[in-house]
């Protein structure tokens, strides 16, 4: 069978429902013969914002320095199999396929979650499968996460805590805060992004009660722009190093953190090595410039095309202050956005900077907001905005109000519009 058509009857047996617990997963990986326990040294990452580029630069450095890295990451973009990279590579479709039969097999009608499907296979993937290191990422929150099974990580990581997925974590910082620091473990060291005062206090709450040491921004260790890129200043390490090649001043606490873990556990890295990884990394949809496709070649001459997948608060703060680092040219969004997302509050970060909006609905997804329903978000929050059928009609709208200027265009609002983009123009 192909992995679309599995993927398919796995979701219609086992819908993707959200629902936080480790007991499902427990039992599964015991089927399995607990593969979750002869795993190479694990990064585990949480945080709200700054997960996946932080997993980037853990890759980029230690592929960089010769070592084989698992990844575990969601959602994909494109394709299904940018969730599971196996020592260096996406698993191979009839690999996938496999492992989520042996994985369904072994449930055996139990109750689980596509999620904790797709996490055991994972699981199972990485035991079997040599390599040196593997980096994972939390799906949602931490202390019940599917990928929360982990005894001994290598590192935890929490990147910057900030109000998302509410419904399931809470609506305090302090309360997400709680799930996420559920992750840190006795004796592993806990690399900690910057943070409120009111996240720092639970994290370090709980890091005092299971014994785990900490590693925070702005004590432990610092990192900062310099005229000729990066300064990291660690406990062992002091160094200069090429700026981040993801961009964004964010991405700065990103590559720290990521410098911190693997300060934590190889202080004899290259320097060379950590140099090459910060500057190449890749990570799409991170205010990534698209200079190709037919989104890009409708736009008149001059014209800059964006695309960011973020999707809360805090991640529009970042973008917003990125973009204000950047020549001047008129800054045209199109946008759209998952309904259980607040696009008002995202929109009225942006709305300072932006001369218009062009709104679509996600294609494909029925969780989206209307497009009808995102224009009207954005001309509440003060930006002139009209809905648009498709993403070729959104970016013809912009090319008409701009009158054959040039303008720059930000895609943003969701990674599933994102990843709709890059199928299509990357």
């Amino acid at each position: 069978m192909s992995v679309d058509a599995v993927l398919a009857r796995l979701l219609a047996l086992h819908p993707r429902v959200i629902d936080l617990s480790l007991g499902r997963i427990r039992r599964l990986l015991d089927q399995l013969g607990r593969p979750h326990e002869s795993l190479p040294p694990v990064f585990h990452v949480t945080g709200t914002n700054g997960k996946g580029s932080t997993c980037a630069y853990l890759r980029a450095v230690l592929e960089a320095s010769g070592r084989r890295v698992h990844v575990f990451t969601s959602p994909h973009l494109v394709r299904f199999n940018e969730r599971i990279r196996l020592a260096g590579e996406l698993i191979a479709d009839d690999a996938l396929v496999a492992l989520l039969e042996e994985v369904e097999v072994a449930n055996a009608g139990e109750p689980i979650t596509f999620f904790e499907i797709v996490g055991a296979a994972a699981f199972l993937a990485f035991a079997r499968v040599p390599a040196d290191a593997l980096v994972l990422e939390v799906g949602m929150g931490g202390r019940l996460d599917a990928t929360n099974v982990v005894a001994r990580p290598a590192a935890t990581i929490i990147t910057p805590v900030s109000l998302d997925h509410m419904s399931y974590l809470g609506d305090t910082v302090a309360a997400i805060a709680r799930e996420k620091a559920g992750i840190l473990k006795p004796g592993a060291p806990g690399i900690i992004g910057p943070q409120t005062d009111e996240a720092a206090a639970v994290i370090e709450r709980h890091a005092r009660s299971v014994g785990a040491p900490l590693r925070r921004h702005g004590q432990e260790w610092r990192v900062a722009p310099t005229a000729s890129g990066l300064r990291y200043e660690g406990p062992l390490w002091s160094l200069d190093l090429p700026a981040p090649g993801l961009l964004g001043r964010h991405q700065y606490d990103n590559a720290g953190g990521a410098l911190a873990a693997l300060e934590a556990f190889d202080p004899g890295l290259a320097p060379a090595a950590l140099a090459a990884g910060i500057a190449g990394v890749e990570w799409p949809a991170r205010l990534q410039r698209l200079t190709r496709g037919p989104l890009a070649e409708a736009l008149p001459p001059g014209s800059e095309l964006w695309l960011d997948g973020g999707h809360n608060v805090a991640c529009a703060e970042a973008v917003a202050t990125e973009l204000a680092r950047w020549p001047e040219m008129p800054l045209h969004l199109v946008f759209a956005m998952l309904d259980n997302r607040d696009p008002r509050a995202f929109l009225r970060v942006l709305a300072p900077q932006a001369a218009g909006l062009s709104a679509v609905a996600i294609p494909g997804e029925h969780k989206s907001w209307s497009a009808g329903d995102a224009a009207a978000a954005a001309v509440a929050v003060g930006i002139p905005a009209d809905p648009s059928p498709d993403l070729g009609a959104a970016i013809a709208a912009i090319v008409t109000r701009a009158g054959g200027r040039p303008v720059r265009v930000l895609i943003c609002g969701s990674l599933y519009l994102a990843g709709v983009v890059l199928a299509a123009n990357a």
